[in-house]
């Protein structure tokens, strides 16, 4: 099952108490309060797992709590310190505090980790509070709560090329015939419920010779009034937020009598409804189903409409092949000719636990 968005609820360990204790043994010369430190708690973070691609573990599991430290003990011994935990999501998952809003960190590349909720610090034993006039102190401090949060997990998927338009355009054959995905393909309208991902070799090459290649999304159909929550609604525009380029597919076969001009309008309202920046992306306006089209007249209709509008044009087939290959190295150009995004860095970095924190001063001091 895909899963592209969940809340959870997490809680950081809390941190040990301090303990009260006093050495009172024969051979000790010098005896008195000896209560230790309790230890730290577990700290939670998320961490980008490039062998996930859903949410599903988090669809019933919401609550994640890490452990405790334990608290400290006589003869100076300090608690043992919560082990963390780490909480494996997609690559491309948007991190936000569900109570606020904010964005918490954008988890982009694999294996990049981010802090969630600290885990609280343990109490002091009551050797911290011995004083020349207070030798005997019976006062320690309670470990510190850990951190908690409620937290939203929203998976945007990475893709190069983004491939929309309405139900039934042919986008699913497309990606089959140019990748090894194989998504339901039928003769009906929302045949794809889900996104998928193909990756393209455009060159055709293999091992060291392996020319460009690029990552297709296939995105469920979108209808006219999508934003208002017709069809499937607008949810999975998401997934091409990130993509560098879309492709519009358009059915201009004789079973489709609907006019294409103003099929392209419909859909690039809807990705302007969910987000400006989509109705700005470079576009590749393709028709499709050229072997089911005897009557040529829309499909110049709409090239007539792309050349005034300054876009790319390609008519193809996916059940034959014409069209294709051409079309394939036509994505690739336009792809080398778009600059990949920088990461977003402010949302990247991970803030320094405690323990980190100390040790760095530590080797500034020296």
């Amino acid at each position: 099952m895909f899963v592209d968005e969940a809340k959870i609820f997490v809680k950081a360990g809390d941190g040990g108490n301090g303990c009260v204790a006093f050495r009172r043994e024969k051979y000790v010369p010098r005896g008195g309060p000896s209560g230790g430190d309790g230890g730290s708690g577990g700290s939670i973070y998320a961490e980008a797992n490039p062998n996930d691609n859903t949410l599903l573990r988090y669809r019933f599991n919401r609550e994640f709590k890490a452990d405790r430290g334990r608290h400290g003990e006589g003869s100076n011994r300090t608690g043992h310190s919560a082990a963390e935990l780490i909480l494996q999501v997609p690559v491309g998952t948007m991190i936000y505090d569900d109570d606020t809003g904010e964005p918490l960190a954008d988890l982009a590349a694999p294996c990049q980790r981010v802090l969630l909720a600290h885990g609280g610090r343990g109490g002091r034993g009551n050797q911290h509070f011995a004083k020349p006039w207070h030798q005997a102190p019976r006062e320690h401090e309670d470990g510190s709560p850990g951190e908690e949060r409620h937290l939203r997990f929203e998976l945007k998927l990475l893709a190069d090329v983004g491939l929309v338009g309405f139900p039934n355009a042919g986008k699913s054959t497309l990606i089959s015939v140019i990748s090894a995905a194989r998504p339901k393909i039928a003769n009906y309208p929302f045949t794809t419920l889900e996104p998928n991902l193909g990756v393209v070799n455009a060159d055709g090459g293999t091992g060291k010779e392996l020319g460009r290649t690029f990552v297709v999304a296939d995105l469920p159909g979108l209808i006219e009034g999508a934003h208002e929550g017709a069809g499937l609604g607008i949810r999975f525009l998401r997934h091409v937020e990130r993509t560098r380029l879309l492709v519009h597919l358009i059915d201009t076969s004789d079973a489709n009598d609907a006019d294409p001009v103003h099929a392209y309008e419909v859909i690039l309202a809807e990705l302007r409804s969910f987000n400006e920046s989509l109705a700005a992306k470079p576009m590749i306006v393709v028709a499709t189903k050229l072997d089911a089209t005897t009557d040529t007249a829309r499909v110049k209709k709409l090239k007539n409409f792309c050349a005034e509008q300054n876009l790319e044009f390609h008519a193809i087939s996916a059940a034959t092949g014409e069209g294709v290959r051409a079309l394939v190295l036509a994505i690739a150009d336009a792809l080398g000719r778009i600059p990949k995004p920088l990461p977003e860095s402010p949302l990247d970095s991970e803030p320094p636990s405690p323990q980190n924190a100390g040790k760095a001063s530590s080797r500034e001091a020296d």
